[in-house]
């Protein structure tokens, strides 16, 4: 098993910007493929941004590029999305994923093992 546990959101403005962490425990972190995906009300969950390994590679949803940086540590366990020029439509509950699978940075859903709880981020405008 894999805990995740997110950290970072809040109620910003627009054109402000969020640093959310994830730190993880229980299996080697670095074995996993980390991403960020979020849900807003009344919509489906979707694809922030991924993280490999070894943080080599990087996928991001078109929304994010140019906005967001997603990073990992491995010697702290723990992955960071970094978003800047937030966006009221950027408001949603964001989740932290771990994922075993051979792909270096799936942005489907259902190749990721491990949820953590969500974090809130709200974009007033």
């Amino acid at each position: 098993q894999v805990q995740l546990v997110e950290s970072g959101g809040g109620l910003v403005q627009a054109g402000e910007s969020l640093r959310l962490s994830c730190a993880a425990s229980g299996r080697t972190f670095s074995n996993y493929a980390m991403a960020w995906f979020r849900q807003a009300p009344g919509k489906e969950r979707e694809f922030v941004a991924a993280i490999s390994r070894s943080g080599g590679t990087l996928a991001y949803a078109d929304s994010a590029k140019g906005r967001f940086t997603i990073h990992r540590d491995n010697g702290k366990n723990t992955v960071y999305l970094q978003m800047n020029s937030l966006k009221p439509e950027d408001t949603a509950v964001y989740y932290c994923n771990a994922g075993g699978g051979f792909r270096p940075t799936p942005s489907s859903r259902y190749e990721y093992d491990y949820w953590g709880q969500g974090t809130q981020v709200t974009v007033s405008s």
